[in-house]
């Protein structure tokens, strides 16, 4: 697949957001790479950021945070499935806005589910 057919399911999965979170969106880059450095091969996704509750007024964050999306491991893992790419890369985003809004695993895993599961419809 090429970064740009990749760049469009991943602005795909960010427009297909309940709109109160691309609402609450700010100063936030989403940046896709290959692989993430050093090289693990199950990393599909990273947040490099402050999650919004651990901000305070005393915070300098003048830095947007950044969301990484990993090209080639999300495609390994889909198998070159277009499908399963677009899948993988809905679930990623979803995940690591997750960590933006300061959301913890658990809570994370229940959004994925959701997206997966609507996904399927």
């Amino acid at each position: 697949m090429t970064r740009t057919q990749f760049e469009r399911l991943v602005w795909e999965a960010v427009e297909s957001l309940p709109q109160f979170f691309k609402d609450r969106l700010q100063n936030v880059m989403i940046v896709i790479e290959d692989r993430p450095d050093p090289p693990d091969d199950t990393l599909l996704g990273l947040y490099h950021g402050v999650p919004l509750p651990e901000r305070s007024v005393f915070s300098e964050q003048i830095q947007p945070d950044v969301i990484y999306i990993f090209q080639k491991n999300i495609e390994a893992i889909a198998g070159g499935d277009t499908d399963e790419i677009r899948r993988q890369i809905r679930i990623t985003v979803i995940h690591e806005i997750g960590h933006y809004f300061g959301l913890d695993e658990d809570q994370l895993a229940v959004l994925e589910d959701e997206a997966d599961e609507s996904a399927a419809r």
